[in-house]
């Protein structure tokens, strides 16, 4: 599984450490998910971390939630039984998933992401953006257009392709959403973090490559 690396730059941020429940490790925050424990044992994704009571925090990554079940380490910590839903390492990647569309809908609305394609080849000609993100289902012709202008402009950009047209469309106030382009702002350095830790459940750009010969 190929995952992004790239988190958006937030020298403000008090960093933290937590330690994984799967593997005794301390690490950042940015590296970890927080399980919230419910009042009746059942398991939460807390992805924002605010949730009140009794959490735990393991890596973000698939392994490490799937080797925490199987050593039955959320209920140690816990100190009790606790109940597992069911697809709970999907679960956890659907959670980070909604909040990375929540994100990009409050970047639209303080005027940090432009939509579309003209408007994301301007942004990308303007300034070096912070992410791209791009349709699962972009055609190749019009993605390949914009990798190859932000790659000559900019480098390696990362690229969230995880999410379909819809589902764009939905948290952004359209019917759809194809091109996209995250220029800055606020939210730039949480939706970094939150499809950095997204990464480790699923391919976060599945299309990369498919744009090469368009």
């Amino acid at each position: 599984m190929r995952t992004k690396e790239t988190i958006a730059a937030d020298p403000g941020r008090k960093r933290r450490e937590r330690r994984c429940v799967a593997s005794g490790e301390v690490r950042p925050e940015a590296r970890l998910v927080r399980i919230a424990i419910a009042p009746d044992g059942v398991l939460v994704p807390d992805v924002t971390a605010r949730l009140p009571g009794r959490g735990v925090w393991v890596t973000a990554d698939r392994a490490a939630v799937e080797t925490a079940l199987k050593r039955k380490a959320f209920a140690r910590a816990a100190g009790s039984a606790v109940t597992v839903p069911a697809g709970f390492a999907d679960f956890i990647a659907d959670r980070l998933a909604d909040r990375a569309l929540s994100l990009l809908g409050l970047a639209r609305r303080s005027g940090d992401l432009a939509l579309g394609f003209d408007t994301a080849h301007a942004a990308l000609k303007a300034a070096r953006p912070a992410w791209r993100v791009e349709a699962s289902e972009a055609a190749p012709d019009g993605r390949g257009k914009l990798d190859r202008l932000a790659y000559a402009a900019w480098g390696d950009i990362p690229v969230a392709g995880c999410f379909t047209a819809a589902e764009l469309g939905q948290a952004l106030g359209r019917d759809s959403v194809v091109h996209a382009v995250l220029t800055g702002g606020a939210q730039a350095a949480a939706f970094g973090e939150t499809m950095t830790k997204l990464g480790g459940f699923r391919d976060i750009d599945p299309g990369a490559g498919a744009s090469v010969n368009g």
